[in-house]
Parts: structure tokens; C-alpha cells; sequence
């Protein structure tokens, strides 16, 4: 049990924790505008559609109203960026949770539910929990590394229980059959219809998908290096079907930056060097050795 726990909190550069905090709630205010979009035409949805997923019945979450969802809207997007900036990080990353949470109540009670929302949904949940972090700061925290190992755990069991998913229902005969085939004639690009023309390429794909799918977890087995390798295969995996059928799984891509170290990408430390060499400035330790 104490190697269990100290793997689940495995501490991590607090400065990963501001930095995957900013990429969360940055990419949660784009959802609202970029990805799902759609969500606020259900403002407008006669309510006798509206079908609560379970833990909205459970909650007995309201039918959306025009004022409800506008309402989270304009309130979801303000206090997701004012999240991002690291202030007030347990109220504000407990506001957006909330709002999120009943976005996607909304979005997924009319039909069809996504499954690239639930990593998104851990780390919005485990975030606030962390407390306050600052960019850069290498301080170890093990709260920090319990908030990134759920959100990890969420996005590789997205993968594994699709898996799962497709055995339940289609059985070994999911890998022979015509899913990529369906798919690409109802949304494939150039690209995947080319792929299309090569026998039996698609049901190799789908062969390397359940495999793929299937042995997700032993990501947490591999030393930093093959676990970064890993990661790399993961998002051009994601690539690769966004290219063929146009399926992007944002949402699941942000979460799967969890893995990554991310307090080495600092983009506006960098923009302040590259202008202050535009400007002739140079670091102590640019400055030439005489």
C-alpha cells in the first residue's frame, strides 16, 4: 500500500502544475468557442429532448434554459481565463470544474456521448486541489503529483476501456470488420481514401489500434525517456485520425499533456530574451569570455 500511495503522489516541479494549469483553462475557454461550439444551440432545443445522462438525473440537474446555458457560457469563459493566470487557484479551479461539469451535462444529454472529455474532467476535478503554483518554481509537490497521476490514469483508461468497449459489444471480429471503412466514407479526407485503396491496410489498422488500446498501461511502466517516446506516439496517433477522419479528441489531448514536462516550456520567458537581444541585451552568461 505505501508503494501504491507514493506512486499515486510522486512529486512533481510545482511549476509543471502552473504550467499544465494555464494549458487546462486555456483550452477550456477554446472549447467554448472553437470545439463545442455547438453546445449553446441546446438554448434553443425544446426541452422535452433533453434526456440527463445519469449523474444528471442523480443530481437532478435543471433542463436547459436560454438563460442557463448563455448563463454558464459568458461565466465559464470569464473564469477560465481568469483560472489560467493562476490566481485564486482552489476558488476559481473549483468554479470552472462546476461550470464544466454541467457543460458537459448539456452537451451530452441529446444523443451521442464523447469519450475524450474525461481525462479533461479529472484534471478540471484534482487542479484545484493542489493549492497555489507558480511558473517555474522547481519546488517539489507531492499534491501536484497526485493532481497529474489521476488525470494520467483518466487518459490511458480512455484508451484501455475503449478497448474494452469494443470487445463487449463487437468481439475479436471488431479487428476484421468494417469500422474504418464506415468511417471513412461517411467523414474521410484525400488522404484516408487513399489509404482506403491499399488491401487490407484498414483491417491492419484496426488490428494495431485494439493492440495499441490494449497495452496503453504500460506507459507507466517505462523509464522517462520511452514514456516521452510514448506520449509522441500517442498525439500522432491522434494525428494520424484527425488527418484520415477528421476525429480531432482535443479535449483528451490536452489532458494528455499530464505526461509531459511542462515546466520547461516557457514562452513568455522566452519572448522576453528574444527581445532583449532584439534590443542588444544579453544574459550574464551570453556575455563573451575575454
Amino acid at each position: 500500500m505505501s508503494r501504491a500511495v507514493a506512486w499515486l503522489t510522486e512529486p512533481v516541479p510545482r511549476g509543471r502544475i502552473a504550467a499544465f494549469r494555464t494549458l487546462v483553462y486555456l483550452f477550456v475557454a477554446a472549447d467554448l468557442v472553437v470545439f463545442t461550439p455547438w453546445v449553446r444551440h441546446h438554448a434553443s432545443t425544446p426541452g422535452d429532448l433533453y434526456r440527463p445522462l445519469l449523474v444528471g438525473r442523480l443530481l437532478h440537474l435543471p433542463t436547459p434554459t436560454p438563460l442557463l446555458v448563455h448563463g454558464i457560457f459568458w461565466l465559464l469563459l470569464a473564469v477560465s481565463l481568469a483560472a489560467s493566470t493562476g490566481r485564486a487557484p482552489r476558488a476559481l479551479g473549483w468554479t470552472v470544474f462546476a461550470l464544466y461539469f454541467e457543460w458537459m451535462v448539456i452537451a451530452m444529454s441529446y444523443g451521442k456521448v464523447d469519450h475524450d472529455r474525461v481525462g479533461l474532467l479529472v484534471a478540471l476535478a484534482a487542479l484545484p486541489t493542489v493549492g497555489r503554483a507558480r511558473h517555474g518554481d522547481p519546488t517539489r509537490s507531492e499534491a501536484g503529483g497526485w493532481a497529474l497521476r489521476v488525470t494520467q490514469i483518466a487518459v490511458v483508461c480512455t484508451y484501455f476501456l475503449a478497448a474494452w468497449a469494443k470487445l463487449r459489444f463487437g468481439g475479436l471480429d471488431w479487428v476484421t470488420s468494417s469500422v474504418l471503412a464506415r468511417a471513412i466514407i461517411r467523414r474521410g479526407t484525400d488522404l484516408a481514401d487513399l489509404i482506403a485503396g491499399v488491401p487490407y491496410l484498414l483491417i491492419l489498422a484496426q488490428i494495431g489500434i485494439m493492440a495499441f488500446e490494449l497495452t496503453s498501461p504500460a506507459i507507466f511502466f517505462l523509464d522517462e525517456r520511452w514514456r516521452n517516446r510514448a506520449v509522441a506516439f500517442f498525439y500522432s496517433f491522434h494525428a494520424v485520425t484527425f488527418a484520415t477522419i477528421t476525429i480531432s479528441f482535443a479535449p483528451h489531448l490536452a489532458a494528455l499533456a499530464s505526461f509531459l514536462a511542462l515546466e520547461k516550456v516557457r514562452p513568455v520567458q522566452w519572448a522576453r530574451g528574444f527581445l532583449r537581444r532584439r534590443r542588444g541585451q544579453v544574459e550574464p552568461h551570453e556575455r563573451p569570455v575575454v
